[in-house]
């Protein structure tokens, strides 16, 4: 009888999983069907020969488990001490490949087929797997009911591994789980990002968009956690090319299963690129096979939170920017309107594909913030250009500048303009110079007029604002003063303003100075800044201008009682310890002033933790020159060296009292150097003067 292959005619034979070569009904040679020449349904022998290996039950040719013929019966392999080298001998055998990944499958089916051996050794060089080592086997079953199985790949290909999504609502996302050593294992979401879910995709054969997801989105897995720190840059083929940690080496749970999406691609589908993240960027959005931008015509939160619900996020935030950088791809949508309950964005109301009144400029995007501000409404203003965040210099920089980037972040108060690094240097590149608005744009790309990068400025003229910003009104009544700290000693004594000797270094002539309060950068006037004239400067009788013991001196305000002064949310009195109080040992104190950084002078004010010192190890330090009316304060090991500096004499030495009551416990008086190894600062100590204060400042 001729062979299967003689007698099936070309591209007719049937084909499936329940057309293989078999003996059902107890033949020595196996047989199967096929469509004969008239197309009629016939049978044939098949041409197996003792030794011919198949694999079953996989995905692909490349996959399964392995079946050998033998006797004119094929039979399944144990996979007691199944590794690579025996699944390599098959690959090879079946021309599919030099290198064979070992694999273990439950028996499925049981009693269909025989198991004809156990406990194979191959050396990984044999022609076919009748040369190696093996045991006949002479029972039933394998002994944990698993059979050998084997995944191909050529050499060249050879970064390729075995991997499945596994619980999601679609074959087109799951928890990702890769074949490795016989079993299936998860992936740690350390370093898991969009790049990864790119090779995923791809490695399965998915199109569309690719989207990463963490903590255990699609559930956790049960098996081992195979792989951990997998940082692919979304060009590979197989996650197996990516870098990574070694095999089952990592420090995490079952909790951080890593996951994808593979999204396929249709009119509508939407993502955000050139954002820091995978959950921020400019917003584009698929049609006819193109993905181009939108409009930010009319954009409201409730089309951010349809858009961030659509890539599968919780909610989001509107951040509305023109788009600064060269784009050529098109505008598609623009009006976009949506009442927050759509699922995708092609259920809002919008105008047609391609129909729009914009430029580029106007892409959702969003590339402004606000950095090291006392809270989110105020900062330096940073925007994000090609790539980087960067500052703008503060030329020409006014509070109409303020009021455009305060729309554009959605505030929608009273704005104020900071020049001059009001809020610090920043570090990047600096993007904008010579900013012209007239307060009516909506964004702040309408008003730069110059060249992006060009400029003629330093980090220390970067500019800032203050959104929502409130003029309190200012007082120095009592009853507006019921929870400032010192009120129990108002009237006279409101007018006195405590310093050390030292600081006056123009001599006791009033005429020389004046107290500023409320200031915070020397070079920007506040509008709640103030300057008061001095009355009268009182210094303690015992203070001689060739030691530091007793410095310390009383500054009488000019002006009516009671009113000399106004205090508000940036002007506010500090307490007078009480006679011989020590602060505590875990005190939260803090020095402030405008001295030394290091490299100048600081323009803004400074504040810094800084921890008491024993007075015994002050002692040590300055021997006789310290005295009981001194407490000394600093670092006194560590590379970073806290200290008060040149340009800080007679500022005040703070500690929190229970309560949320700040005291000022010390005045800055002397030192050697600043921040000098082994050298803290020493200060004037307030308590023991309480009753000389007292004194002078009695009704």
């Amino acid at each position: 009888v001729p062979t299967f292959l003689d007698r099936t005619p070309q591209g007719k034979g049937l084909r499936g999983q329940r057309n293989f070569c078999r003996n059902p009904d107890g033949r020595s040679r196996p047989w199967c069907f096929y469509r004969n020449n008239r197309g009629r349904v016939d049978w044939g022998y098949c041409d197996c020969r003792q030794g011919s290996v198949r694999l079953k039950g996989g995905r692909n040719e490349f996959e399964g488990t392995v079946e050998i013929y033998l006797n004119g019966t094929w039979g399944a392999i144990c996979s007691d001490h199944w590794d690579n080298a025996d699944a390599s001998v098959i690959c090879q055998q079946l021309e599919l490949g030099e290198r064979g990944t070992a694999r273990h499958t439950l028996f499925s089916g049981s009693g269909l087929i025989p198991v004809h051996w156990s406990n194979v050794h191959c050396h990984g060089n044999e022609e076919n797997i009748m040369l190696c080592e093996k045991i006949i086997w002479q029972g039933r079953m394998c002994s944990q009911n698993m059979a050998a199985a084997v995944t191909c790949s050529f050499s060249h290909a050879s970064d390729f591994i075995s991997i499945r999504l596994v619980d999601g609502s679609s074959i087109y996302e799951g928890r990702v789980e890769v074949y490795h050593a016989g079993q299936w294992g998860t992936i740690c979401d350390d370093q898991w990002d969009n790049a990864d879910a790119e090779v995923v995709c791809r490695q399965l054969g998915f199109g569309g968009v690719a989207k990463s997801w963490s903590q255990a989105y699609f559930g956790e897995g049960s098996g081992p956690v195979l792989l951990d720190e997998v940082r692919c840059t979304g060009n590979e083929l197989s996650i197996e090319q990516c870098l990574k940690s070694s095999w089952q080496e990592h420090n995490c749970g079952h909790k951080e299963d890593a996951g994808v999406s593979c999204t396929p691609l249709a009119d509508g589908a939407v993502r955000l690129v050139a954002g820091k993240s995978n959950h921020e960027g400019r917003l584009e959005v698929l049609y006819n096979g193109q993905w181009g931008t939108v409009c930010d015509d009319g954009w409201t939160e409730w089309n951010t939170q349809v858009v961030c619900r659509q890539l599968g996020f919780k909610n989001g935030k509107i951040v509305s920017e023109r788009f600064l950088e060269e784009n050529t791809v098109p505008i598609w949508l623009d009006d976009i309107t949506c009442s927050g309950k759509e699922f995708n964005i092609l259920q809002c109301s919008k105008g047609d594909w391609g129909q729009h009144d914009c430029s580029h400029q106007e892409d959702i995007r969003p590339p402004i913030r606000l950095m090291d501000g006392e809270n989110k409404k105020e900062g330096r203003v940073e925007i994000y250009i090609n790539g980087q965040w960067g500052t703008i210099c503060d030329d020409g920089w006014s509070d109409k500048d303020a009021v455009v980037v305060c729309r554009q972040l959605g505030y929608k108060g009273l704005s104020r303009a900071r020049t001059m690094a009001y809020f610090g240097e920043g570090k990047g590149p600096i993007h904008v110079d010579n900013v012209k608005c007239t307060g009516n744009e909506r964004s702040l790309a309408d008003c730069i007029k110059q060249d992006i990068g060009k400029h003629n400025c330093r980090h220390s003229e970067d500019a800032g604002v203050i959104c929502d910003y409130l003029i309190k009104k200012a007082s120095s009544s009592k009853d507006s003063l019921a929870s400032v700290c010192g009120l129990r000693i108002l009237h006279r004594r409101q007018k006195r303003i405590i310093g050390g000797k030292n600081s006056l270094r123009y001599g006791n002539n009033t005429r020389n100075y004046v107290v500023r309060v409320g200031d915070y950068h020397t070079l920007v006037p506040e509008e709640y800044e103030e300057e008061i004239g001095v009355q009268e400067i009182v210094q303690h009788p015992e203070y001689r201008p060739d030691n530091s013991d007793y410095d310390i001196a009383l500054v009488r305000l000019q002006g009516p009682q009671e009113q000399c002064t106004h205090f508000s949310a940036h002007v506010l009195p500090a307490c007078l310890p009480f006679r011989r109080e020590r602060p505590q040992k875990a005190s939260n104190c803090y020095i402030t002033g405008w001295g030394d950084t290091g490299r100048a002078y600081s323009r803004t004010l400074q504040q810094a933790a800084i921890p008491l010192i024993p007075k015994r190890i002050c002692e040590e330090r300055y021997h006789t020159k310290f005295t009981g009316r001194m407490l000394c304060a600093g670092s006194l090991h560590g590379q970073k060296q806290v200290d008060s500096c040149q340009g800080d004499s007679g500022g005040p030495l703070m500690c929190e009292r229970p309560g949320n009551i700040w005291v000022v416990y010390g005045v800055t008086s002397w030192g050697y150097g600043c921040g000098v190894k082994d050298s803290p600062g020493v200060y004037t100590k307030v308590s023991f003067f309480i009753s000389w204060i007292r004194s002078i400042t009695k009704p």
